[in-house]
């Protein structure tokens, strides 16, 4: 049964050079780009900032003035509940506030400084932590540092710092995860393990793999498992796995794929939707329009069990050196999805009290029978 209600949330990367993720969620604004600023190969999301972008809230005229573009600033940043608070070194020399410029998007800022005949970038981010309300931003000079407030949308969430970066949300997500288990899902064994490591590292959460489990208790390789007995009895094996692992709190486990893998099965999915299930798919598409297309067709196709995953990342091609950046693209759109809808994680967690039955994501009352819903997804795992 694909979770029809639930959120479902694009990322596409590039290999080479890599590209910015773009996420999309179902239901709910779309298209907004991504930059990991601390890999040198992403191409930058952020336009280049010209003296027209900037709200004049001080006159100044600097169309004849050099630009530098300098993003080492010192900053000092809190989170205050309702708002956060950025404090940001200006450097040796007189600054007045005529010559300061701070443009405050929904998920962007800029801050910019006139100070010795050029005009300096403080900082310039297109990915800030969390939305804030533009309108009632804050600044003032306080000595030598420049404090600018802003004013979150969402003042329950607690911000780690103020851009979306792997260490904030690594760090920041897990409030939001309550302890629900990730499963990674796709074509790639290799990709749904090393990505699975990568996240459990961050979260703190506990890496596993199916395939290894089943080769433990196999004692053979998944493929001459498949020769031997055949790819059904191998998905009904991880079926039993997954089951098993369905209980488990704090667990980033990545599935087996090729024909061997359960979750490419339909009706395997009872215990997956146990936890987050995240989609790491290996793309034919050259071009970002391309890959939203793709996504989309993939995410129809309701005969293949992929599709029932509430996040899809999709990657053009594959590189071990690049998976934190793919981990990243993962958090983020897990944040975006469950930010979305609050309730999830108790969703999952009442699935399981219930013994998930397979009714995901529209839960029946305790006693429900699955074998008397056509609606569902044989729940033969």
């Amino acid at each position: 049964m694909a979770a029809s209600s639930s959120s479902v949330a694009l990322n596409f990367l590039y290999r080479n050079p890599i590209k910015v993720p773009l996420s999309i969620l179902k239901n709910f604004p779309p298209f907004s780009k991504h930059t990991f600023p601390h890999i040198s190969s992403f191409y930058s999301a952020i336009p280049r900032l010209g003296c027209s972008n900037f709200k004049k809230l001080n006159p100044l005229h600097c169309s004849n003035l050099p630009i530098a573009s300098t993003n080492n600033t010192q900053y000092e940043f809190s989170d205050g509940s309702s708002e956060v608070e950025l404090r940001l070194e200006l450097g040796q020399g007189d600054v007045t506030p005529k010559d300061i410029h701070v443009d405050a998007n929904d998920s962007s800022l800029a801050i910019r400084v006139h100070q010795s005949g050029i005009i300096r970038t403080l900082m310039e981010t297109s990915t800030l932590y969390e939305k804030i309300k533009p309108a009632e931003t804050i600044w003032y000079i306080d000595e030598d540092q420049l404090v600018i407030s802003l004013k979150k949308q969402n003042s329950e969430l607690k911000w780690p710092d103020i851009v979306e970066s792997w260490e904030s949300l690594s760090a920041g997500i897990t409030q939001l995860l309550r302890g629900t288990s990730i499963y990674l899902v796709g074509e790639s064994t290799e990709i749904n393990e090393r990505i699975a490591r990568e996240l459990a590292v961050g979260l703190g959460y506990t890496p596993l793999s199916t395939k290894e489990l089943l080769e433990a208790y196999a004692k053979q390789s998944m493929e001459s498992w498949v020769n031997e007995e055949g790819s059904d009895a191998v998905a009904e094996a991880e079926s039993a796995i997954l089951e098993s692992l369905s209980s488990h709190a704090r667990a980033v486990i990545a599935t087996s794929g090729g024909k061997g893998g359960a979750a490419g099965r339909v009706n395997k999915w009872r215990h997956i939707f146990s936890g987050f299930t995240v989609w790491l798919s290996l793309s034919q598409a050259t071009d970002e329009e391309s890959a939203k297309e793709e996504a989309k067709r993939n995410m129809q196709d309701s005969g293949r069990g992929y599709s029932n995953a509430e996040v899809v990342v999709k990657l053009g091609g594959w590189d071990p050196n690049y998976s934190k950046a793919v981990a990243q693209a993962v958090l983020s759109a897990l944040k975006r999805l469950i930010l979305a809808d609050k309730d999830l994680p108790g969703k999952k967690s009442l699935y399981i009290r219930l013994g998930c039955r397979g009714d995901w994501p529209d839960i029946k009352p305790p006693g429900w029978d699955p074998s008397s819903s056509p609606d569902v997804s044989s729940p033969s795992s």
